[in-house]
């Protein structure tokens, strides 16, 4: 990975009528990078994704994408992105090798036919299935499908909005195995995912709520700006706990892990009070390293709308 930027945009703003879906956003993102996009639904993900790869015009800002103009040369970084979407959106009566050759004419690829034997052989399903229709396939292959279609054409970029949703961790975890071999190769990707093993997997983050960027960086930059203290509680009738601490003042977040709860602080200056009045038996009270979903529900709306 070098020094350069594959994505350098600053201050994008784009609105839909009152709805501000991308407020200020601005970043860098160096070639061959993997970078994870995290936030809610309706955060303006998905609008910061199509803005860079000219599918959206800003209403304001500027930047580049592989470096061309956002604004002025759309079309040419539309031909070096490859841009995975969470739906399918192959043709299931299509076979499998018929999709190949569609994407292969509709890119007007030269040397079809070794593009597309390429393409199988990324895809992994063995040759004698080649014929077999899309939409037979099951979840996974679906998502394994729909990458080696859009790395078809041999894109600089990669944009995977949710590409993994619904699918099993076995594929998941092959289906990122497979991101990491084309970031080996050079090819950057822009992900966005709702999952916290993926978002780990990322060479560095933002979390994106309200159109704008909350934080980024390695999850260790995250995790370390954030300031936030958390602990680790065991024992009996948590469920009723975390509801007496909920309304504690000072404290940011209690959440539910598995048989303990997680209860957050960044007010230093409250954390002897609230130890000296929960801190003992039934309950055990461990510090510990916040997980990088302890950082993001902190940015997380508390009600849908916030």
């Amino acid at each position: 990975m070098n020094n350069s930027f594959a994505i350098d945009v600053k201050d994008l703003h784009k609105s839909f009528g009152a709805i501000k879906a991308v407020n200020g956003v601005s970043l860098q993102v160096k070639e061959g990078e993997i970078f994870g996009f995290l936030g809610p639904n309706g955060g303006g993900k998905t609008t910061t994704f199509r803005i860079i790869c000219g599918l959206l015009t800003s209403d304001s800002g500027s930047g580049t994408c592989l470096g061309y103009d956002i604004i002025t040369q759309a079309r040419e970084i539309k031909s070096k992105v490859g841009y995975m979407t969470q739906k399918f959106s192959l043709y299931e009566e299509l076979s499998i090798v018929e999709n190949f050759e569609f994407m292969a004419r509709m890119y007007n690829l030269q040397d079809r036919e070794n593009k597309i034997q390429e393409a199988l052989q990324f895809f992994g399903l063995p040759l004698s299935q080649k014929n077999r229709l899309a939409g037979t396939l099951s979840g996974g292959w679906k998502q394994r499908l729909s990458l080696a279609a859009a790395v078809l054409h041999q894109p600089k970029l990669l944009l995977l909005d949710e590409p993994t949703a619904g699918v099993d961790p076995k594929a998941r975890r092959e289906f990122w195995d497979e991101i990491h071999r084309l970031s080996r190769k050079g090819i950057t990707t822009l992900v966005s995912t709702h999952y916290m093993d993926e978002a780990a997997r990322c060479h560095r983050l933002a979390y994106i709520s309200k159109g704008t960027i909350q934080t980024h960086g390695t999850i260790d930059e995250i995790i370390r700006e954030s300031e936030l203290k958390t602990w680790q509680v065991q024992g009996p009738n948590l469920d009723e706990l975390a509801d007496t601490l909920r309304k504690e003042e000072t404290i940011d977040q209690v959440t539910n892990f598995g048989n303990s709860i997680h209860v957050s602080i960044t007010q230093n200056d409250s954390i002897n009070y609230i130890l000296k009045k929960y801190d003992h038996k039934p309950h055990t009270w461990i510090q510990v390293t916040p997980t990088i979903e302890d950082i993001f529900i902190k940015f997380t709306p508390q009600k849908y709308g916030d």
